[in-house]
């Protein structure tokens, strides 16, 4: 079959296609629907059988993610499913595994979970996502990874930092200051994570990626950015406000999470380079759509004078912040 990869990476990818592969996937019938859903990086379909049940068909971007770092993120969903933990795994297919592909598209089958995102959180609400994290974070310590990002400074903000210098059209008069003010938080933050522990994460959790269902606990969804790196990384983005701003939410939260999983209290200092590290995660995200698609959906002026003013701005500003957390600027309360 003819490899269908240009363009933005799924031109060719038609409903006749898609349904053609997950049946072959399945070895069994669809029916007719075949339903696009909202995702920036990879295409997603709802999908269902004759019957009305409906799955969802997630075909992930190749370019993106190896084979292994696909597998590696299934096998940590199904274990979390064992172990009865809200999650949505993927569905075993007719070969036997969880992958499959479409002219060189992998991609996997869902079961369709509905639910709602909620706005603000009750205390038992941060008490109950405390929970979820720590026995989320309780699998994950069981075992590493080989073929997913691991978030250190040294490590995957190092190799993001120099992509963005080949690949992200930062302009000359911007390169200089780029160069020093990443420098200068690579060299900030390092020391922080020495002797930090590495586990598991979901990697990407913030409120969009979990939903409520009534009567049920919340569902912890979409595991594309499962990394290893700090427990911390998994807390930090729930938070409303940074977290000086928000001490009582963050301490229903690790209430929570210590019911199943110790917290290290000095990993709070790791907070503000993680969220300088994931502003650099972010810009380079977007140099590779611009450099796969030839432009960034979420960010349409990317690489502009104005977008690097105003994210080279940002980045230092988060600078100060690093370093007014390591000079004891945050409180780190006692268990």
């Amino acid at each position: 079959m003819e490899n269908i990869l240009s363009g933005d990476g799924f031109t060719a990818l038609t409903p006749d296609l898609v349904l053609a592969g997950v049946e072959k996937a399945l070895e069994s019938s669809l029916s007719n629907l075949c339903r696009p859903m909202n995702s920036y990086i990879n295409r997603v379909y709802e999908l269902a059988d004759e019957d009305g049940e409906a799955c969802i068909a997630k075909f992930y971007r190749p370019s993106r993610w190896s084979r292994d770092a696909l597998r590696e993120e299934h096998d940590f969903l199904i274990e979390l499913a064992r172990a009865e933990i809200p999650v949505v795994a993927p569905l075993k297919l007719a070969n036997g595994t969880t992958l499959a592909e479409v002219a060189g598209i992998p991609f996997a089958l869902f079961p369709k979970r509905g639910g709602r995102i909620v706005d603000e959180y009750s205390d038992d609400q941060w008490l109950e996502l405390g929970r979820l994290l720590g026995r989320v974070h309780a699998v994950g310590a069981g075992r590493s990874t080989r073929h997913r990002l691991i978030m250190a400074p040294e490590q995957s903000t190092r190799e993001q930092i120099t992509f963005l210098f080949a690949h992200g059209r930062i302009p000359v008069e911007f390169q200089d200051r780029f160069a020093k003010i990443t420098g200068a938080i690579l060299d900030a933050a390092s020391p922080l994570f020495a002797g930090t522990e590495s586990i598991r994460l979901h990697g990407d959790c913030h409120a969009a990626n979990l939903i409520y269902r009534p009567g049920e606990s919340f569902f912890i969804i979409d595991f594309d950015d499962m990394c290893m790196g700090p427990p911390i990384q998994d807390i930090w983005m729930l938070l409303p406000d940074t977290p000086e701003k928000c001490l009582p939410e963050l301490d229903l939260l690790l209430e929570g999470y210590e019911s199943f999983r110790d917290f290290s209290r000095s990993s709070l200092r790791l907070i503000e380079p993680l969220r300088a590290m994931r502003f650099i995660h972010y810009m380079a995200w977007c140099a590779h759509q611009v450099m796969e698609d030839g432009h960034s959906v979420i960010m349409p002026d990317f690489g502009t004078h104005a977008y690097w003013q105003a994210e080279l701005a940002d980045l230092e500003d988060q600078l100060a912040r690093i370093n007014d957390a390591a000079a004891g600027g945050f409180p780190v309360f006692p268990h």
